[in-house]
């Protein structure tokens, strides 16, 4: 008779992706087991934190029967057969309404696609849990829209879980499923990570296949959220399989990045950017991630301190966000612009004005940056710098109360850079404030190196939780 593992978990909800196969394997623990403690946990705990717009328990269970039945037959689909996962309401979901967060979606369909990254889950057997909250059009970066209301950190409910992905990142570090999958055009997958403390990774532009294509363009990502960089990995192998409907896709990869995460990367060259050269930062928040690189200096990582050498590109930024805000806008049904978010509205209105030339402009800023990280990564191997200048801020608020700051890409400096140069960015969490509030560090590498951010990202797990 198989014995139990005893440096599992006991209660499914606090296993990750990696435990839950783990368990199935040896007979431990079945897929519909895990999955009922998930929706236990949904229906206990997201009344007080809003991180899931649908849920819908007959057809989840459903998945987690035919997973059961694989497993008992021993034949398993995939990487993750049978692990619960949560979608952001942004990917379109085979017979699941997704409304983007906005009033002016009808929920009636017909639903009748999955996006890349629903099919690619679903052949692998995961099991659906529901769709997670977001910011009407994920257009900003804390997690409240008209249509659903506002979400909560787990770490503290009067505090926002960030954005856009703010579902995805409550759900899973409120033990509401292990892993769960976002987008991040500015920093929204990143973000919210870093709030709720939690991994979170944007990969290389087009190392996620995407459909329909984002009006943001170079700016969209899509990536995964988890409590682990290995997690992380294993979900960045089933999503990162070709789909032919995304034309700006890269070729499969050649090495899965669960095996390339486990490389020895001590001697690295890192440079480290405590501010980037204009961010301001919390004294809590610097103390905490010197702390944290300070420990990974001292297991074999050659770190500097360092700037990239590049200005605050946020203006640029803005125009490109402003113009794809207004593009997929002008898509929806008339009377859209009475209903949207107040803020969203001016968003709206701003991209409007943006001409071709304005558009072009901006995007050779984006370029000029790209070359200087390029430039930058002939010499330093990754870049670390904290993933955000402050904690998690009182929800319900654009910017944090008090600040006087005009929008959320003021908040939010260490992000968006490296959306508009596509390069592949991880935030893992490195410790909490006094407040209890969690604290995230930002690993960024060169483009097509998102083995190599993975494995550093686990070796900094490793090392800040020895």
């Amino acid at each position: 008779m198989t014995q139990p593992d005893p440096t599992l978990p006991t209660e499914p909800t606090a296993m990750t992706a990696v435990q839950l196969v783990s368990a199935y394997a040896a007979g431990e623990l079945s897929p519909v087991e895990a999955t009922q403690s998930c929706l236990d946990a949904i229906a206990a705990r997201d009344g007080a934190l809003n991180a899931f717009c649908l849920v819908d328990p007959d057809r989840t269970l459903l998945q987690a029967k035919d997973s059961e039945a694989r497993w008992q037959s021993g034949n398993p689909r995939g990487l993750l057969d049978g692990v619960p996962i949560s979608i952001k309401d942004i990917f379109l979901t085979e017979g699941w309404p997704t409304r983007r967060g906005s009033t002016s979606v009808d929920p009636a369909g017909p639903w009748l696609v999955d996006s890349p990254v629903a099919a690619r889950l679903r052949e692998d057997g995961m099991v659906f849990l529901g769709k997670t909250t977001t910011p009407e059009i994920a257009w900003k970066a804390v997690t409240d829209s008209p249509l659903t209301g506002v979400t909560r950190n787990p770490a503290d409910p009067a505090t926002t879980a960030g954005g856009s992905s703010g579902g995805s990142a409550a759900a899973v570090a409120a033990g509401m499923g292990p892993v769960s999958v976002g987008t991040d055009g500015g920093g929204s997958i990143r973000i919210p990570a870093a709030f709720c403390g939690i991994v979170g990774f944007k990969p290389t532009h087009g190392r996620i296949p995407l459909y329909p294509a984002s009006p943001f363009g170079p700016l969209a990502h899509a990536g995964p959220m988890t409590r682990t960089v290995e997690d992380a990995a294993l979900l960045m192998d089933i999503l990162s399989l070709p789909d032919p409907r995304d034309p700006t896709a890269l070729a499969p990869p050649l090495t899965t990045f669960r095996g390339e995460m486990l490389r020895d990367v001590r001697g690295l060259t890192v440079g480290y950017s405590a501010t980037l050269g204009y961010a301001d930062v919390d004294p809590e928040v610097a103390r905490i991630v010197d702390a944290a690189v300070a420990a990974l200096a001292a297991s074999d990582l050659a770190i500097d301190a360092v700037d990239p050498g590049f200005a605050d590109p946020r203006e640029a930024f803005e125009t490109l966000w402003a113009a794809g805000a207004a593009a997929m806008l002008a898509m929806f049904p008339a009377g859209t612009r009475e209903r949207v978010d107040p803020g969203l509205g001016a968003v709206w209105a701003r991209g409007e004005s943006v001409s071709a030339v304005d558009y072009l402009a901006a995007r050779q800023v984006a370029a000029a940056v790209g070359i200087t990280m390029g430039t930058f990564h002939t010499a330093f191997d990754v870049l670390i710098t904290p993933t955000m200048p402050g904690t998690a801020f009182a929800a319900g608020h654009d910017v944090p109360p008090g600040s006087g700051l005009g929008g959320w890409p003021e908040w939010t400096p260490f992000t968006y850079p490296f959306n508009m140069t596509q390069q592949p960015a991880i935030s893992i969490p490195v410790g909490t404030t006094d407040a209890g509030l969690p604290v995230g560090l930002q690993i960024v590498g060169p483009r097509h190196s998102d083995d190599l951010v993975l494995a550093v990202a686990r070796h900094a797990e490793y090392v800040l939780n020895s």
